[in-house]
């Protein structure tokens, strides 16, 4: 009778521990009701044992207490368990407050970033050119230290290269007399160091043609003035240079351009050097003028490629070139010595395309050239 009385106190301590709220009384109340439980086993199974006509009274309290130590393993092992689950339910709550803080972390970098990048962009304006040098030079600090920036920086310092620029020194060079006094020189020279700087960091943040699986950025050049610009052996996405102009030695060489490229009406005042660069898609060179020596030795047209109604006034070299497409040399005229020995063979639109007979030119088989009377031109034939 006292088991079973103990047994059902138990039970109705764990269930008045189950509507309990306080922590401390449902910790006290659990030990209470397991106790009461255990013990209340203990004297049901003895108590039952002990009533047979030969009962012993040792193995009848050894089989209660095993009834009661299972009661107390359960307990054990439930507890055991509830202590595991808070631990998880602690780690959860942890990492969740550990996300919330990063996050909260890097909405501040970006706020910050975002502020670097506004900052940077109005200093651009200064009239200063030691502040345009700090400003070009924060905006690559932020693109290195911030990737996802990088495509909007080069956009930037792109838009900085198309503003209007005309050095006394180009207009030497498009056979002009250079006007201005020396103050305006000297002004002139400082905005083409400023210049020079923003064309080395497009160089320096574009991704090297050599690095595997490498990011690809874009360029917008239209209507930019550049010289020295020098991107050679990098990887470019779209390279958008509408009406360039270009000055003195400039290099894409070793270049790998996996969107189309549009040179279309640019011009350039020097030396050209596209060699060893892949152009991945469409590339077009439709009324380029160049007044230099132009070397596209070696480079891979994958795309279709255009040439017409373009002009060259000296030495341009196709050696060893490829392209996996008919080209479009319609109008084109070249002027100084011409090298179209290409590999694999050439096929293309040859409608009005002229070739100086007075300077050396390597036709591909089967074309040939018609010279006219004067001398002066040779029309090609293909």
């Amino acid at each position: 009778m006292l088991g079973a009385v103990a047994a059902a106190g138990g039970i109705a301590v764990w269930v008045v521990w189950h509507v309990r709220a306080a922590a401390r009384a449902r910790e006290n109340l659990r030990l209470v009701g397991t106790v009461l439980l255990a013990f209340g086993l203990l004297a049901l199974v003895a108590g039952w044992l002990l009533t047979g006509p030969d009962a012993n009274r040792g193995e009848a309290l050894k089989t209660g207490g095993l009834a009661a130590g299972s009661v107390v393993a359960l307990y054990a092992l439930w507890l055991n368990d509830r202590r595991r689950r808070v631990d998880e339910e602690r780690q959860d709550l942890e990492r969740q407050r550990q996300e919330l803080e990063n996050r909260r972390t890097e909405h501040d970098r970006e706020r910050a970033a975002d502020e670097r990048f506004l900052r940077a962009v109005e200093l651009l304006g200064d009239a200063a050119d030691q502040v345009r040098v700090g400003a070009l030079h924060a905006l690559a600090g932020l693109a290195r230290s911030r990737p996802s920036y990088t495509e909007d920086v080069l956009d930037v310092i792109c838009s900085y290269l198309r503003r209007p620029f005309d050095h006394p020194r180009h207009a030497a060079r498009r056979g002009l007399e250079p006007s201005g006094k020396d103050e305006e020189r000297e002004e002139a020279d400082r905005w083409l160091q400023v210049r020079l700087t923003a064309q080395r960091l497009i160089a320096d943040l574009l991704p090297s043609a050599d690095v595997p699986d490498a990011p690809t950025y874009d360029l917008d050049l239209p209507g930019a003035t550049l010289e020295y610009f020098d991107v050679s052996g990098k990887v470019i996405g779209q390279l958008r240079a509408r009406a360039l102009n270009l000055y003195e030695a400039n290099s894409f060489h070793h270049c790998v351009v996996r969107g189309p490229a549009w040179f279309t009406g640019s011009r350039c005042w020097g030396r050209l050097y596209v060699q060893d660069t892949v152009f991945g898609d469409r590339s077009w060179f439709s009324r380029f003028a160049a007044h230099g020596p132009v070397d596209f030795s070696r480079t891979a047209f994958r795309g279709d490629t255009k040439f017409a109604s373009s002009t060259w006034d000296d030495r341009v070299s196709f050696a060893d070139a490829a392209f996996d497409r008919d080209l479009d040399f319609t109008n084109a005229s070249f002027r100084g010595d011409l090298d179209l020995r290409v590999a694999g063979g050439l096929t293309g639109r040859t409608i009005g395309m002229t070739v100086s007979p007075r300077h050396q030119h390597d036709l591909p088989p089967g074309w040939h050239v018609d010279t006219s009377r004067d001398q002066e031109t040779g029309l090609v034939r293909s």
